[in-house]
């Protein structure tokens, strides 16, 4: 089965289980032997063992996790206070009633007989303080509510008794790293029997919980929307995150509690649904949130007994049923979740990539947890989960990371997805499934690399139980690239397109285009993203400090950090859960197509509203290959406000490198002197204060820029701009904060990543619609590796002020004449004619090489031409090393000279589908020059043969 039919039948099968949806089925009895949630009570030990006897990586790291413990341990057979008493508790106070305000801890009151788990400092991470190694966590740490940390702000980095509400989440962190060790020797106790390590787990899990089971709901002092997302241990209910080593920890500690502790399971489960009841009844319904709680409550429910054992019902069915099937104001059932989270035609979730990919994991994650704990399929009642696992590689650049927009780092994409629909696939025999998903995962490892990553490998906890490293087949080899990622991708739920023009590290093309839909979106308008020579040289601007700092909040989020257009200094919208999308007016090739179209061209025309000044936006963007190792961008952008009383427009273009350097069309320097404007004081975005060193000059005229980066061991790479110049433009160079989309030192040393952006910034006072922002980029290793020789505008004499005419003249003779309009008018200029949208013409030494025609009515040059009838269409002819290639998305006519004997018809042949058509052509004389006219069919690219007789 190929990826085109799986494609087509996730689709169709996603589109009928979301008409038809059907609860999913839990059984009627859960079996009551633990563990159950990382592995079985029957066959794990032994599994366990013959892993562990097998496989030399499971041995070291049960060995590491058996050496680690044991010290602790043995520890705690003489002093059994020292661990217990470096939890994060009330130990004086026993508090049970905690409160909170903006995101902050405020107080606790009311005493339990029991000391009770201490709530975290703050929502956001950030803090001045470090979090302790354990052997310097005081014992009992409960001075006034304070805490004693190390000030990695001062001098020395003293340590300091330090209020709880400036401690960021440094009390969940060591309450983790405490409940994790005690997971550790739970397993350890169950798989080896030795009590010693069942006490020091169960004494840890015991005081915990127990003060858990005392601890009550925090309460928001603000009545706010913090009270619809609060946890028990947490600013928001998706950090949970102690739930995994405690829910570990009580199921392979179930024996030693049965044994020695029987009375208290009541107390363990009563604590666990509680804690599972507010997960459910906060946090965000229609994002990651959704996933990332059900995971936490799909652990507590798979380490309860069967609902009958419990006097309310509420066992491990009852908590199953909730997360796949009940949906609720603040967690939706998972079939709902998937029915309205993933466009169906795409398979792309509505969320930025960053978090895209870890939602696709979690829900292959339930898969995997359903076969492995209760031994259910759920992929069938899932049929989206499939191709969103093969959409996924369309996020990718060539190097093999993902592109940027949102919320998001630049990073390799997650395997987890892959690997999960392998293990299903063995599970329950599906062969085909196997194959697909082991040939993608092969392909994407390989992306990037001169050779593949090879196996998956992973050595941690849970790599022990019930999902051990792939072994993959091999007999299924790599696939090719181009059948996952396509020349052109659109996805309209999270405003997404990019396009494509080869997949090679080096050589390959990419622009990434993104407007402000879906969730964790930022407020970017028509924003873009530049790759070339292996490196993402135009970078979104990432997340900045965290979601709840400033330079997030006034830079980071907003405009001024991507590469975008301003109108009025002013433009901004809500950031985070944003419906400010982009509309798709048009694109070729067809979003993604696989093959049949025209190679050598790529492009995109997008529109969109920007809210705050109410302005008309359009982006033009397009990939032109010169040769297989070289090529260009060329970038169209519109702006205007709908009203009138522009006061100016703001191109703003951001570019990796150590400098940036400009001239004029000749070469020579511009001029450029400092300048106090952009800035919050002009009543402009307070973004744009986080620019410095701002240095600008007037001018009217074509201006070259040349980005220079030198990455340590590696060639120069260089982006040459160059932009049409319009009366009324103000040129500003400027220094901007470092993206943060980049993860420590991936792609990038973090010496360049951390380095301020050279940024361009072109102002166009009044409106940029009829004197819009037209620019051409040329990635290139050194100035020699530039292809591009020459580049100039042309304007034909009585064209509208809208068009765009554009000559880049390329060293190996070729001499691209690029147009574009937003008129109906037929313009000419020269022997050139040209009525639509888009088109490039280029010439060879003189001769025709090839027209494209993109969302248009008609091409001509020298006697040949595309001409459609009362419609747009898309085409393109080409002429390589004497034979023609033709296609066309519509009907169309094809113009070609004359130069047959007049006395001998003419006639075309094409074949389509396998099938040869003849087809006759028709003379007439245009301008003087005698041509012949063909009525073209639809067709992908082929080649065409012309005759006379």
């Amino acid at each position: 089965m190929n990826i085109k039919t799986l494609l087509l039948i996730g689709t169709l099968s996603f589109s009928i289980i979301a008409s038809n949806a059907q609860d999913i089925k839990i059984p009627d009895h859960i079996d009551q032997m633990h563990p159950r949630l990382l592995t079985n009570a029957k066959t794990g030990k032994q599994d366990l063992k013959a892993l562990i006897n097998k496989e030399s990586w499971a041995k070291s790291t049960y060995d590491a996790i058996e050496k680690n413990t044991t010290t602790y341990v043995i520890r705690h057979q003489t002093d059994s206070a020292w661990i217990v008493s470096r939890l994060q508790m009330y130990w004086k106070e026993h508090s049970t009633d905690i409160y909170i305000k903006n995101g902050v801890y405020a107080y606790a009151t009311g005493k339990a007989p029991v000391p009770t788990v201490r709530f975290t400092g703050t929502r956001d991470v950030a803090t001045a303080y470090l979090t302790p190694k354990l052997e310097d966590v005081k014992p009992y740490m409960d001075e006034e509510g304070k805490i004693y940390l190390q000030n990695k702000t001062a001098p020395g980095k003293p340590w300091e008794w330090v209020e709880q509400s400036k401690t960021g989440r440094i009390i969940e962190s060591i309450n983790i790293g405490i409940l994790n060790k005690a997971r550790d020797a739970a397993m350890i106790y169950w798989y080896t029997g030795d009590e010693k390590y069942g006490k020091f787990a169960y004494d840890i899990f015991n005081t915990y919980l127990t003060g858990m089971y005392y601890r009550n709901e925090p309460v928001d002092l603000n009545h706010g929307h913090d009270q619809t997302l609060v946890g028990l241990s947490a600013f928001e209910v998706i950090h949970e995150d102690v739930l995994e080593p405690l829910t570990a920890c009580y199921d392979f500690l179930y024996a030693y509690i049965d044994k020695y502790h029987n009375i208290r399971k009541s107390i363990y489960a009563d604590a666990f649904k509680k804690w599972a009841d507010i997960i459910i009844r906060n946090g965000v319904p229609f994002n990651n949130w959704d996933l990332i709680e059900a995971r936490f409550v799909s652990n507590i429910a798979l380490v309860l007994d069967d609902n009958k054992l419990y006097k309310d019902g509420h066992g491990c069915q009852y908590y199953l049923d909730q997360i796949l099937n009940k949906t609720h104001t603040r967690q939706w059932a998972l079939t709902d979740l998937l029915r309205k989270g993933y466009d169906p035609n795409t398979a792309i979730w509505s969320e930025c990539p960053g978090y895209s990919v870890n939602v696709l994991g979690d829900f292959t994650g339930f898969v995997n947890l359903f076969d492995r704990t209760l031994k259910i399929d759920l992929l069938p009642q899932m049929p989206i989960l499939p191709k969103a696992v093969l959409a996924q590689a369309q996020y990718l650049y060539p190097n093999g990371y993902s592109v940027g927009f949102g919320d998001t780092h630049y990073g390799r994409l997650p395997t987890r997805g892959m690997e999960d629909m392998i293990r299903n696939a063995r599970l329950y025999h599906k062969t085909v499934q196997e194959e697909t998903y082991t040939q993608m995962l092969k392909t994407i490892l390989g992306i990037g690399y001169e050779k593949g990553r090879g196996e998956v490998k992973s050595a941690g906890f849970n790599s022990l139980f019930g999902n051990p490293p792939l072994k993959l087949s091999e007999n299924v080899k790599p696939g090719k690239v181009n059948d996952y990622l396509t020349a052109t991708f659109w996805s309209p739920n999270v405003s997404w397109f990019v396009q494509r023009n080869g997949v090679d590290v080096k050589n390959g093309l990419m622009v990434s285009q993104a407007g402000s839909s879906g969730n964790h979106a930022h407020a970017n308008g028509i924003a873009m993203e530049l790759y070339g020579k292996g490196v993402i040289l135009a970078p979104e601007g990432g997340i900045g400090g965290s979601y709840f700092q400033t330079d997030y909040a006034e830079y980071y989020s907003q405009f001024p950090a991507h590469n975008t257009v301003v109108v009025d200094g002013i433009s901004s919208y809500p950031t985070m859960k944003s419906n400010h999308s982009l509309q798709l007016k048009a694109c070729y090739p067809q979003s993604g197509r696989l093959d049949g179209y025209f190679p050598g061209v790529t492009f995109s025309d997008v529109y969109f509203l920007e809210p705050e000044t109410n302005a008309d936006q359009n982006r033009l963007m397009s990939i032109i290959r010169t040769s297989d190792t070289s090529g260009y961008y060329v970038d169209i952008f519109r702006s205007k406000k709908k009203s009138g009383g522009d006061k100016y427009h703001d191109y703003i273009y951001h570019n990796l490198g150590q400098q940036v350097m400009l001239t004029d069309a000749s070469n020579k320097l511009l001029k450029l002197k400092p300048t106090d404007k952009l800035t919050f004081a002009n009543q402009e975005l307070m973004g744009y204060d986080y620019w410095w060193d701002k240095m600008s000059v007037r001018s009217d005229n074509d201006f070259k820029a040349r980005f220079d980066l030198q990455i340590p061991g590696k060639p120069e790479i260089i982006m040459n701009m160059w932009m049409k110049g319009y009366p009324g433009r103000e040129i500003f160079s400027v220094k901007a904060p470092p993206s943060r989309s980049w993860r420590s030192n991936e792609m990038i040393p973090d010496s360049i990543a951390n380095m301020p952006l050279p940024t361009i910034v072109v102002r166009q006072d009044g409106e940029a619609w009829n004197r819009p922002f037209a620019a051409v980029y040329e990635p290139a290793n050194d100035i020699s590796g530039s292809s591009v020789n020459n580049i100039t505008s042309f304007q034909p004499a009585g064209s509208d002020s809208t068009f765009v005419g554009i000559q880049v003249q390329s060293k190996n003779g070729f001499n691209d004449y690029i147009i574009s309009d937003e008129t109906d008018k037929t313009t000419t200029y020269r022997d050139l004619k040209f009525k639509g949208l888009y088109a490039i013409i280029r010439e060879n030494n003189g001769r025709l090489d090839y027209l494209f025609l993109g969302n248009g009515y008609k091409l001509q040059k020298r006697g040949y031409g595309l001409e459609g009838d009362n419609s747009s269409c898309s085409a393109a002819f080409s002429i390589q090393s004497g034979q023609l290639f033709f296609t066309s998305n519509q009907k169309i006519k094809l113009q070609v000279p004359d130069v047959y004997p007049s006395n001998h018809s003419v006639s075309l042949k094409i074949k389509i589908d396998g099938i040869t058509k003849v087809i006759d052509g028709n003379r007439k004389t245009v301008d003087g020059n005698p041509e012949i006219e063909f009525n073209m069919p639809e067709s992908p690219i082929t080649s065409i043969t012309i005759t006379s007789k």
